[in-house]
């Protein structure tokens, strides 16, 4: 097993304008599972294939171990990949498949075949390994391409999306058998995906990227709770964090009717950029419900300038133990579209009016100029 280095890895495509993977500079240390998150185009399976030796590396270096394989061909660097698209010989059986890689190597067939068996029965794939690709489903084809990354015992696996192609439910399964087997087996792991449920449920660690360029790299939980800017702020979480802007006010920031608490040094810090706002953070679960009687009661209680955010509900998702409020507020003049997590027994109606805070010590707040974080 290995740690993987990317120091200042930098991808320019030719004729292109800008990097498509700008300075990257990430340690992964020695089994650890890290996961490369972010919207379409923003680099992150173009940082894996530089990794895998697929794309070429225009400046900085990537290393495996204590190996510099910047410039070394993918079949010397001793990785393992895996493909969205299972990438399966449609002639050969699913035994043929896993130990394709070591008979290629020169691998005597007793090995391969032992190789092969032990790789089928981590995977539960044993009944089927003298079955062709065509015979199984898509959850059994990924475990094959899987069973074949195994067998070779790279220092590195490398998944590109490999949950992709399967439906909602086998999605969730998989993704725990691969979490579960990555850690029984200890390899050194970097898993792409667009999905951030997906990156928050499997990583040690998530990277988050954006046009090219890092954002964060944190555990899961540090960067739900302590997002570094909005994009980050706003990509990771579901349903999505609530981005507000707000005037700043005495005693914190202006909330509605209300006023809200913030860190002395988060309103200092803002002033000092010349902003007048801040961008507010909060969760759908981070917000305090102060009444949704119903439509008649928030009339009347709007008359007394009830206290938070009136929020109008257009639509209601009941999932069970929560519901979600989808609605719309009046900030600073403009419409703002709000999620609130309500209680699933108690969840107002549709076209009803409610009024919100955040709980204390559950805003985050962002500098509306830069967009960076300025709470600890």
């Amino acid at each position: 097993m290995a740690s993987v280095t990317f120091d200042k890895a930098t991808r320019m495509y030719p004729g292109g304008t800008k990097p498509a993977v700008d300075s990257l500079e990430i340690d992964i240390a020695d089994g650890e599972f890290l996961v490369l998150v972010g919207p379409s185009g923003c680099g992150k399976s173009t940082s894996l294939r530089m990794l895998a030796g697929l794309e070429e590396v225009n400046g900085g270096a990537i290393r495996i171990g204590d190996r510099d394989v910047t410039h070394l061909p993918p079949k010397d660097r001793d990785i393992a990949m895996v493909f969205q698209n299972y990438a399966l010989y449609p002639h050969m059986t699913v035994a043929d498949n896993m130990g394709f890689a070591l008979k290629i190597a020169g691998v005597n067939k007793t090995d391969i075949r032992a190789k092969v068996e032990e790789a089928a029965k981590i995977l539960d794939l044993t009944q089927y390994l003298d079955r062709k690709p065509k015979a199984l489903s898509g959850g059994q084809r990924q475990r094959v391409a899987m069973g074949r990354a195994i067998v070779r015992e790279p220092q590195v696996f490398l998944m590109d999306e490999p949950l992709s192609n399967l439906d909602a439910k086998l999605r969730v399964s998989t993704r725990t058998q691969i979490a579960s087997l990555q850690r029984r087996l200890g390899i050194t792991t970097v898993y792409v995906t667009h999905d951030q449920v997906e990156a928050l449920t499997m990583g040690d660690r998530v990277a988050v990227l954006k046009d090219g360029l890092l954002q964060q790299v944190a555990s899961p939980r540090d960067m739900y709770d302590r997002p570094a800017n909005l994009f980050v702020a706003g990509f990771i979480g579901s349903p999505a964090m609530n981005l507000i802007e707000v005037p700043i006010t005495d005693g914190g920031v202006k909330f509605g009717n209300s006023v809200v608490p913030v860190s002395r040094d988060a309103v200092t810090a803002a002033a000092d950029k010349g902003d007048r706002t801040v961008t507010v953070g909060i969760r759908p679960e981070h917000f305090e419900v102060i009444e949704h009687e119903g439509a008649s009661a928030a009339k009347t209680l709007s008359k007394d300038a009830p206290a938070g955010l009136a929020v109008r509900v257009n639509v209601v998702e009941e999932t069970g133990a929560d519901g979600y409020v989808y609605g719309t507020a009046e900030v600073g003049g403009e419409t703002k579209e709000l999620v609130v997590r309500v209680n699933g027994r108690r969840v107002p109606e549709k076209g009803t009016e409610i009024h919100v805070v955040p709980r204390p010590g559950e805003s985050h707040v962002f500098a509306t100029s830069t967009g960076e974080r300025l709470t600890d």
